[in-house]
């Protein structure tokens, strides 16, 4: 049945043409009930309750609110008692669904089903994009990744119909991809197992980046909870034009707040240069806000998201988003934490890198720098998708590139690969020519999957060690992230400035000024692209790839075998025993940057991601050693020889040994992934301390269980050394805002004591002391 609103539109039309003309009164639209997603006709978006929470936390604060604040707040618990203040005080909130990658499903689902609940309680879907290893092409890569992954494909199939959760079949496209197309909208709030999550702030969506135990809770009807974010605005004036894009304001961003200047906060656009960039250009800069370090991005709702939610099928979404555009759009007056300002008319094209995505040059002058600092100028291999470019508008501008270079006779001097989003994508770029002129150019077609963006790429053209620059269209470029070769010189771009500079086949290009020549000899200038942002024709589906859960689950089951390599049901964490944490060994002190990357590598490691003893065998190895400088090499304490860390962990627990972790700034960046916090837990980790964390990684600490600790005098980090011992005291009186002390122990026999602050609040503390925080909610079940 067609949703009231729709019904009285079609009313309406009719009578115009008849002698009378009736009024419907537009308070009826506003009762009528919308889906949230064609897939879920009977779950209805409810912009009621978020316009009562407004109404109420406008009155008890009495000032203007942030577009980020009245969605959030408006998804509060108890809006009438919840304590608010930005930066300090948690939230707990209720959101609307959830959604899960593959990689990250598998261990949040185990997590499910240890929890002994029947099904969800929120729309929550799966969506297979992160096991499809990048070989020879689409067709090839996905039917052998169905071939590998069966049990794995088949587990997540299983446990998604038992448990009612949507599952989208590999081959359906990039979970940021499928999300912005089926799921999002504008007001919704949602949580994804993954750290560009965040993208669906292009639709004026809070979606925020999590771990597998948050998800579990959401889905299981528990208040999940977060650190009320501040909010940092980003004024936009002017407009986008040439070749400027939408990711060069992002990059642009990071270079501005670096990769941990966006922590504990959402980036909030705003102002009259919004209106130039497209919905999935909006997309795009929430993207990858998660490099920034932040909690999430989003963009005031406008006709551009209006034009896209039409555009994908969902009129009727926008219909009544239009009803309620006074809540989805920030207060007059309204203050934010942080205020920065970008002139778009003004703005060039940025590229950024390598071995960090906050390293920031205009593309007239990467070249230069390059050869100063001896990166290699010669690219081998430009790439281009991944969730943060890889839409429509995307694939049309970097064709508007190649098809120019083909008029001259030219083709890609790099290597060059295609990445669509989503089965959506790949299909209607198939039908519009994209893909052809793509090909043509020299391109791969690859998978409708993250492939090479998360290190699922089987390169052959250089070894590891050889030194050797790509340039890509994806978010994040970590030493050795793409291809597991530190000797990659990554850096991250748009679609267009990656197409023309591997049509050039160097960095030492610059497309708005400089000339290439054509196979006749004569010199030309390729003109800045132009593309629609949507396609005039309606979208091409292309292949059903989704499974809805069935409405008879009696018969579901979900099968793990014992001696699965891939799977591995979970034991409960050990309970703290009430007692002080007593000389904790030092498995490593790390040295400068730590990402989960470092932590828990990717790449052919996530094929053990449903598998906690086999994948921790990967724990840290990327992680540099203060002692040594080298990465995958401590010293055991207990014989004094160097081996591999995960070896040597395994030998403390073996010997009944506790041990910690040492680390320096913003410790923990990058990816959502909760096998960074279950791996160390797993091998006998107690506490993890450092000068600072990233906000996703400290939480998934806490929920297994782990002290995310921080030095209150982060020159302390200095005071330590690998040999030392490490005691935590005071945890009996382990409260809210009150530091712990560390003895640190010398093998001289001398100590001293430090001062070590957390952010742990009493339902964090309550996690501890269960042993995790799944302990935790399988106490209070039985209570």
């Amino acid at each position: 049945m067609a949703p009231y609103c729709v019904l009285v539109a079609r009313l309406q039309q009719v009578l115009s043409k008849g002698v009378r003309r009736y009024h419907v009164a537009p308070v009826l639209c506003q009762r009528a009930k919308v889906a949230m997603s064609h897939f879920e006709p009977n779950e209805y978006i409810n912009y009621e309750m978020l316009e009562k929470n407004i109404n109420i936390v406008h009155k008890r604060l009495d000032r203007p609110l942030t577009l980020s604040e009245k969605i959030v707040y408006g998804h509060l618990d108890d809006p009438v008692k919840q304590d608010i203040e930005r930066g300090k005080t948690y939230l707990r909130l209720r959101p609307d669904r959830v959604a899960m990658q593959d990689a990250t499903a598998q261990m949040a689902m185990l997590q499910f089903i240890s929890s002994g609940l029947p099904r969800v309680a929120v729309p929550s879907t799966i969506h297979c994009d992160h096991l499809i290893e990048a070989q020879l092409g689409a067709e090839k890569d996905l039917r052998r990744a169905k071939d590998i992954n069966q049990e794995v494909y088949n587990f997540l199939a299983t446990a998604g119909a038992k448990y009612g959760v949507g599952f989208w079949k590999p081959g359906s496209g990039i979970i940021h991809q499928i999300i912005l197309e089926n799921y999002a909208y504008p007001g919704v709030l949602l949580i994804g197992t993954d750290s560009h999550t965040p993208n669906g702030g292009g639709l004026g969506a809070i979606c925020i980046g999590v771990g597998g135990a948050d998800a579990v809770d959401v889905m299981a009807g528990i208040p999940w909870e977060l650190k009320c974010p501040k909010v940092i605005g980003i004024k936009l004036t002017g407009e986008l034009s040439g070749w400027s894009s939408p990711k060069d304001v992002i990059l642009k961003v990071a270079g501005i707040l670096t990769v941990k200047g966006g922590t504990g906060a959402i980036i909030e656009y705003h102002g009259p240069g919004v209106d130039s960039i497209s919905c999935t250009g909006m997309a795009t800069i929430c993207n990858m806000g998660a490099e920034i370090g932040a909690t999430t991005s989003l963009f005031p709702y406008n006709h551009r998201m209006k034009k896209y939610l039409s555009k994908t099928g969902r009129a009727e979404i926008a219909a009544l988003a239009d009803e309620f555009q006074a809540h989805l759009v920030p207060d007059a007056g309204c203050e934010y934490d942080q205020l920065v300002e970008i002139n778009l008319s003004e703005l060039k094209p940025h590229i950024n890198g390598p071995f960090t995505p906050d390293l920031a040059h205009p593309v007239a002058d990467v070249g230069t720098v390059a050869e100063k600092e001896g990166w290699p100028v010669d690219i081998r291999v430009g790439l281009i998708g991944s969730c943060t470019n890889s839409s429509y508008e995307d694939m049309g501008r970097a064709a508007a590139v190649a098809k120019q270079a083909l008029a001259h006779g030219l083709k890609c001097k790099s290597q060059f690969t295609v990445t669509p989003g989503s089965e959506q994508i790949r299909a209607t770029i198939e039908r519009d020519g994209y893909a052809g002129i793509l090909r043509d150019v020299g391109g791969v077609v690859l998978a409708n999957a993250c492939g090479p963006c998360i290190g699922q790429w089987d390169r052959k053209d250089t070894k590891k060690g050889e030194k050797n620059t790509i340039v890509t269209s994806y978010n994040r470029n970590f030493t050795g992230r793409n291809d597991a070769n530190p000797e990659t010189h990554a850096f991250v771009t748009s679609p267009e400035i990656v197409t023309a500079l591997a049509i050039a086949g160097t960095l030492k290009f610059n497309p708005e000024m400089d000339s290439l020549t054509g196979a006749n000899g004569k010199k030309f200038k390729l003109e800045a692209p132009d593309a629609d942002e949507l396609p005039t024709l309606e979208f091409d589906p292309g292949q059903d790839t989704y499974q809805h859960p069935p409405k008879d689950r009696s018969g579901q089951h979900v099968d793990v075998s014992p001696t699965s390599q891939r799977l591995q049901l979970l034991e409960p964490f050990d309970k703290w025993d009430g007692k002080d944490l007593e000389d904790l060994l030092i498995l490593i002190k790390v040295k400068g940057k730590c990402t989960t990357d470092h932590i828990s590598a990717a790449g052919p490691w996530l094929k053990f991601r449903g598998h906690l003893d086999n994948i921790s065998n990967n724990l840290l190895i990327g992680a540099i050693n203060i002692e040594n400088g080298k990465a995958n090499s401590v010293r055991n304490a207990l014989t004094q020889e160097f081996g591999p860390v995960p070896d040597t962990a395994r030998y403390y627990k073996k010997n009944g040994i506790k041990w910690v972790v040492v680390g320096d700034e913003n410790y923990g960046e990058g990816s959502s992934r909760e096998h960074a916090a279950l791996e160390p837990r797993h091998l006998g980790g107690r506490a993890i301390i450092t000068k600072s964390f990233a906000r996703i990684h400290e939480t998934n600490l806490k929920k297994q269980g782990l002290l995310p600790l921080t030095f209150a005098d982060p020159a302390d980090y200095n005071k330590i050394h690998p040999v030392d011992k490490m005691s935590i005291v005071g945890l009996a009186d382990f409260v809210p805002g009150k530091p712990l002390k560390c003895i640190i122990k010398h093998p001289n026999g001398s100590q001293e004591t430090i001062v070590l602050n957390h952010t742990f609040n009493e339902t964090q503390i309550e996690w501890f002391q269960a042993g995790s925080a799944l302990n935790r909610m399988k106490e209070m079940q039985q209570h």
